[in-house]
């Protein structure tokens, strides 16, 4: 089975694949400190509560956009589960399409592994919208190619950022209105909470619409990410939701190189 990992800003992601099905997966705070030794002993006891163990683990694959944490990940590959970790995008992972932007080695990792998995579901002119750390906005077209995107903050950061900047405004949880909730706040509270989520609906729609525009064709709308559902309740822009859209990509990854490996 595939171990494939996907090292975030915010979080690292680790799934067990079993051919394209994903068996299992569970995420862990970022933290380029974390030591190969701790991540093996949170990830065993993990196995086991799934009923595997390091033995059952053939391959690993990982993404990151965080290069401070690669190396402890590369060591818990070889140490732990005796194989040479695979990395995206780098010699035998190629990405395998065409990155046509004016800095092609300049773009995450993630966002071309989610537009290789969102192009393999969803055939046509795709805008695959991703709710980490930042929301981020790419365009796939009809062919595969990567054709750039949107780089926009994060729901959490904006919040983070409103919150430490004015002294009297509230930490507030993040969360769907009810139905039929006026946008219209009665308190400090309501009032934030309907500019963060109603705000973030506006951003999203609103970029949605224009990227569409200039593509001129009909576009679907994948979106992935933590949040992805929590916006999805109160808008129809997205054709679908696809929450392991990273790891999907990692595993298609894999799978495209592990006859010549």
């Amino acid at each position: 089975m595939l171990l494939a990992i996907d090292a975030g800003n915010t979080n690292v992601v680790f799934a067990v694949l079993d051919g394209r099905a994903i068996r299992t997966r569970w995420r862990i705070a970022t933290d380029p400190r974390r030591t190969a030794d701790e991540y093996a002993v949170w990830l065993h006891q993990l196995l086991a509560l799934e009923g595997l163990g390091r033995s059952d683990i053939d391959a690993v694959i990982i993404a990151t956009v965080v290069p401070r944490a690669l190396h402890n990940l590369e060591v818990l590959a070889s140490k732990y589960f005796g194989v040479q970790a695979l990395i995206a995008g780098r010699p035998p992972v190629d990405f395998g399409i065409t990155i046509d932007i004016t800095e092609p080695e300049s773009v995450g990792t993630d966002r071309v592994v989610n537009a290789i998995a969102a192009h393999e579901a969803h055939p046509g002119d795709l805008i695959v919208v991703d709710f980490g750390t930042a929301t981020t906005f790419d365009v796939v077209d009809y062919s595969g190619t990567y054709k750039g995107g949107i780089i926009a903050p994060g729901i959490n950061l904006s919040l983070d950022a409103l919150v430490a900047a004015a002294a009297q405004l509230p930490r507030i949880a993040i969360e769907a209105p009810a139905p039929g909730t006026s946008v219209i706040g009665r308190s400090t509270q309501e009032a934030m909470h309907s500019g963060i989520y109603w705000g973030y609906i506006a951003m999203i729609e609103g970029l949605v619409a224009r990227i569409a525009r200039e593509i001129g064709r009909r576009t679907k709308v994948v979106a992935t990410g933590g949040l992805a559902t929590l916006f999805a309740a109160h808008s129809d822009i997205f054709d679908a939701i696809e929450p392991d859209l990273t790891i999907t990509g990692l595993g298609l990854l894999y799978q495209r190189i592990d006859t010549t490996i």
